[in-house]
């Protein structure tokens, strides 16, 4: 089962962030295997890039393991972050952030959530595929699903664009997409781990 992690710094908790990173990165590691896609998001600002949260995307056996995942994590814990969004996720592209033809660096990356009023999916389908627009800039895309799989939430992309407005058209673009999301949030985001 993939979920899709996003753990939002609070406000004035950069010192704490730093403090604790090597125990962030050892509680990670813990995890490689099961790793996707993994790294912070971003000011933007050009000088000073000053991390705002942490993306993971793993694949754990069950709602239980991802919670004590995301619940467990030493910033987490410290109160580094105002909130957790912790949602299943499908990998539509079927590979990890290491198997983006792009590699780790050059241009911008971004994370792209659009959030979803919530619309019931069956086996046959989801209401998000692959955009074919822009499909070899993607690292990692999929749907936002709720714990039991069966209710969609909305869709997470990490991408490779020229710019925020770039990177959001990947998912306002596609026909209808004015109507299926209730909003859109791109979010400066960087390869993480240890390099």
């Amino acid at each position: 089962m993939e979920f899709f992690c996003y753990h939002r710094d609070r406000a004035d908790s950069l010192a704490l962030r730093e403090e604790l990173l090597e125990d962030h990165w050892s509680y990670m590691d813990g995890y490689a295997k099961e790793m996707i896609a993994r790294g912070p998001t971003l000011t933007g600002a050009d000088d000073d890039d000053v991390p705002t949260g942490s993306v993971h995307i793993v694949d754990l056996p069950d709602v239980r393991a991802a919670r004590a995942f995301a619940f467990d994590e030493p910033g987490y814990q410290a109160g580094v972050y105002r909130d957790v969004m912790l949602r299943r996720w499908r990998n539509l592209l079927g590979r990890t952030m290491w198997d983006f033809p792009g590699g780790r660096t050059g241009g911008a990356r971004y994370l792209v959530l659009g959030l979803g009023e919530g619309r019931e999916v069956d086996a046959s389908g989801l209401p998000d595929p692959v955009p074919s627009s822009g499909r070899d800039e993607l690292i990692a895309y999929g749907p936002l699903l709720s714990d039991d799989g069966c209710t969609w939430l909305g869709t997470a992309a990490l991408v490779r664009a020229s710019d925020p407005d770039a990177a959001r058209a990947v998912l306002t673009a596609a026909p209808l997409a004015a109507d299926r999301y209730a909003e859109v949030e791109v979010q400066p985001w960087q390869f993480g781990g240890r390099s």
